[in-house]
């Protein structure tokens, strides 16, 4: 039986980050992917945004580590030449009430450590967008976006260069404790199954990382969260969008609410919307265009009819249901569930990919004693 020091399940951006981490730590790292590529899942299904860190709870993981995180972001991108821009946010209120929400956000934004947050009323918003509808907005200049693919390649090339070997087509079926209640023997299914043995398990397999728990028979039943499923899907505009920021309405439960993101090339995009979903399905139902339009019109009332054509959705990994909506990340080692060389990671969800290389700092934290 082959033995490796760390062994990580799940290649998107945050099993990538943390097995470049561990490598660049001097372990011996293997990442098993149940499919062939890496990014597969929910990290190459997102809106590719650097997040400010303005929305989440003050001294929640996900305001911490976002905010951490960004800056790592794009000093790593400028290292790596990774395409990216700081292209900015706009967060509108256009309805009543929406003025006092814009405020917390603000707050909050202060509470986080974010000092650059820029109160816009109608004038200055529209001077800076001359089609956005509001009655007064906040700006975040520090928002950007990223080409998500080659930060992913990036992050491989690294871990590769410091050592790190990557199995694909390599599910994980089930883990139980070594000789002496040291380290794990874990099976590995697909063509060729084979058994591997580890000294430390790192758990990052996204949307699966809960039935993974499952199946590590030494970890208490209570340390692992349900499931749950909140599908984001978006469209895209066959027409030139006339934003050159990013344009963000207020929240909504579940997610951030139907927004304006570009891309790289600077094509327009809108989502995601949220849709609880039972199972993992990437199918984009072009019917749900028809609760897009009302929700876009209240920032850009140009937008034409039949303009919005369906593009792909994405499944955040929830770990609360519908009626609770928010949560945090949650990184769990040794200290909270008591079993010796396990760190498993859940619900990282949006702003996941900002916070990659922070998380990924973190776990090289939990993991030092090992």
């Amino acid at each position: 039986m082959d033995h490796v020091e760390c062994l990580v399940v799940g290649a998107g951006v945050i099993g990538l980050a943390i097995a470049r981490a561990q490598a660049r730590m001097g372990r011996e790292v293997v990442v098993l992917e149940a499919t062939g590529d890496i990014g597969s899942g929910t990290s190459s299904r997102n809106s590719e945004v650097i997040h400010g860190g303005m929305y989440y709870p003050t001294g929640s993981a996900m305001a911490r580590l976002c905010v951490a995180g960004r800056a790592m972001l794009y000093r790593y991108c400028e290292e790596h030449s990774i395409p990216h821009r700081r292209c900015g946010k706009i967060i509108v209120a256009t309805g009543a009430g929406d003025p006092e929400r814009l405020e917390a956000i603000r707050a909050r934004a202060q509470a986080n450590g974010i000092g650059d947050l820029r109160a816009l009323d109608k004038r200055e918003a529209q001077a800076m967008e001359p089609a956005l509808n509001c009655a007064s907005a906040l700006l975040s200049p520090s928002t950007g976006i990223i080409d998500s693919h080659a930060l992913m390649l990036a992050l491989r090339g690294d871990a590769e260069d410091a050592g790190a070997a990557f199995a694909f087509h390599a599910p994980f079926v089930t883990a139980r404790r070594g000789n002496g209640d040291k380290g794990f023997v874990v099976e590995i299914g697909g063509e060729t199954p084979m058994t591997l043995s580890c000294d430390l398990l790192i758990n990052a397999a996204g949307l699966d990382a809960p039935n993974l728990a499952r199946a590590i028979e030494s970890l208490p039943r209570e340390h692992i969260p349900t499931a749950y499923y909140a599908k984001g899907n978006y469209f895209a505009c066959t027409t030139r969008v006339p934003f050159s920021h990013l344009i963000y309405p207020l929240p909504e439960p579940g997610g951030l609410g139907v927004h304006l993101t570009l891309d790289i090339a600077g094509a327009g995009r809108f989502g995601p919307d949220v849709e609880w979903v039972d199972e993992v399905a990437y199918d984009v139902d072009p019917a749900r265009a028809e609760r897009f339009y009302p929700a876009i019109r209240r920032y850009w009332p140009g937008l034409p009819d039949g303009a919005l054509v369906p593009a792909y959705s994405g499944i955040r990994p929830k770990i609360v249901p519908p009626a609770v909506a928010v949560q945090d990340f949650v990184i769990a080692g040794p200290q909270h569930h008591g079993v010796s060389g396990l760190v498993n990671l859940f619900g990282i969800e949006s702003p996941g990919l900002t916070s990659s290389l922070a998380i990924a700092e973190e776990v090289g934290h939990l993991t030092a004693q090992f």
